[in-house]
């Protein structure tokens, strides 16, 4: 028998693991990744067959269930089974079923943190999530509804919370800020959208969220935060500065 170490891939950059996710990825039989965990990462696993088992809004996703078996299945044939997750796995990561699993099927499970997208995006911006007498309270929100709740029941979490991180919410940005404001924040609340954080393709994009359905547009395929509170102030106005610098320019031309 086996064992099953959850490990967290990070927000992105393969230098961003531990030290002991390096080793485990080093050490795999067998790793059942996530749809977005970067090249580099996996490149750690030389040796390991790699199993894709990512879960992508609006696309044909692997059924948790089916995940469960097949950690179970492949701990009963292999001593080294990663199971890599981006982010933390204890973070939106769906970890608590599959332990729970892998606990009644008698398999030992290792959980491994990793550096969660919230905090590689906020590293990225150079802004932190807290800032004395600005934002005392971060939530950690994902605005998927189960069966029987209300539409935009989760947003009543962020009623209150100076700082609001989402996350799997690139796709659903008008729901996003209709439920928001709906709860009583203000359009013109000061938002940003990172995509691919830590990685050269990175992209920050300000915002109000009145105007987040707009600006999520822009964004690609890679995976993406929408983070929303007053510490985002200065990005908007970094972002009106260099408009004006460049309208200026393409006007002297």
């Amino acid at each position: 028998m086996g064992k099953v170490y959850l490990v967290g891939a990070g927000p992105g950059a393969a230098d961003l693991l531990t030290v002991r996710a390096a080793r485990l990825l080093q050490q795999a039989d067998v790793v059942f990744h996530d749809a977005l965990v970067d090249g580099d990462v996996l490149a750690l696993a030389p040796r390991a067959q790699l199993v894709a088992v990512g879960k992508r809004c609006g696309q044909l996703s692997t059924v948790q269930q089916f995940i469960n078996r097949q950690l179970v299945d492949a701990a009963r044939r292999h001593a080294c089974v990663v199971r890599l997750k981006g982010g933390d796995p204890m973070l939106f990561g769906r970890a608590q079923e599959e332990i729970a699993a892998l606990a009644k099927a008698g398999i030992e499970v290792e959980v491994v943190p990793g550096i969660s997208a919230a905090f590689g995006a906020s590293s990225a911006l150079g802004l932190s999530l807290t800032r004395r007498g600005l934002s005392r309270s971060v939530v950690f929100l994902t605005p998927a509804v189960g069966s029987g709740e209300r539409p935009h029941a989760w947003a009543d979490a962020a009623r209150g919370a100076d700082t609001v991180v989402l996350y799997m919410a690139s796709r659903q940005a008008e729901a996003i800020a209709q439920g928001l404001m709906a709860n009583g924040m203000p359009p013109g609340r000061p938002a940003v959208l990172v995509e691919n954080a830590s990685l050269p393709a990175q992209r920050v994009l300000p915002t109000t969220l009145g105007r987040l359905p707009e600006a999520a547009q822009q964004l690609g395929t890679g995976p993406a935060l929408i983070m929303v509170g007053e510490i985002y102030a200065e990005l908007l106005e970094q972002a009106a500065g260099r408009l004006e610098a460049e309208t200026r320019r393409t006007a002297a031309a």
